[in-house]
């Protein structure tokens, strides 16, 4: 059994995610980041940790090719152009809308206040709407690459709810019906229905 180590609310919901989709069984700890026991599995104190047997993994990106490539879902093979495109639309979404995501967050409440440039998100906020904006208009179907639901989707959909709850608005229709859609498949709701109790 697996041993996921994190608040729901955080990246870690990603991973559950990703378990609950593949059908697999997983033992969850809501320990917060730099907290010692997270701080002894990954030195940078950050969430989500997956404990396999004696190893650990960390980064919820990481995690979530581990498991699909292991249990063979929510990815396309490796060495094939498909995840090839699947890899690139992830790093994507990585570096142009959880990056900027992230920098707001850094600026609100994660560095030392005499390190704060709270100025910084209207430019933020300009930046992730621009590059949402252009991942939608690459979106050819009801998922975010080719024709299946993979991780992308919930990297993807994870970003866009964190979107709502830091009041980063964005203009796409597609994208707002997309994230509609994700949100109710069955494996989102369970993990969100964890994030409640």
């Amino acid at each position: 059994m697996y041993h996921v180590f994190g608040p729901v609310q955080t990246r870690t919901f990603r991973v559950l995610w990703a378990l609950e989709e593949l059908g697999l069984s997983y033992e969850l700890s809501q320990i917060y980041s730099r907290q010692p026991e997270i701080v002894a599995m990954n030195p940078s104190g950050k969430v989500p940790v997956l404990k396999v047997g004696d190893d650990v993994i960390t980064d919820s990106s990481a995690i979530m090719t581990y498991l699909a490539d292991k249990h063979g879902g929510l990815i396309a093979p490796a060495g094939t152009i498909p995840r090839a495109k699947q890899d690139a639309m992830l790093h994507q979404v990585l570096d142009e809308i959880d990056a900027v995501l992230w920098t707001a967050a850094r600026h609100s409440f994660v560095l030392p206040e005499d390190k704060r440039v709270p100025d910084v998100k209207p430019s933020l906020k300009w930046e992730f709407n621009r590059n949402l904006s252009r991942i939608a208009d690459h979106m050819t179907g009801e998922f975010a690459c080719g024709d299946g639901f993979t991780i992308v989707d919930i990297a993807l959909t994870h970003c866009l709810n964190w979107a709502y709850s830091a009041k980063f608005d964005y203009d796409s229709d597609k994208m707002k019906t997309y994230a509609k859609n994700m949100r109710n498949r069955d494996a989102f709701r369970k993990v969100a229905a964890l994030a409640k109790s």
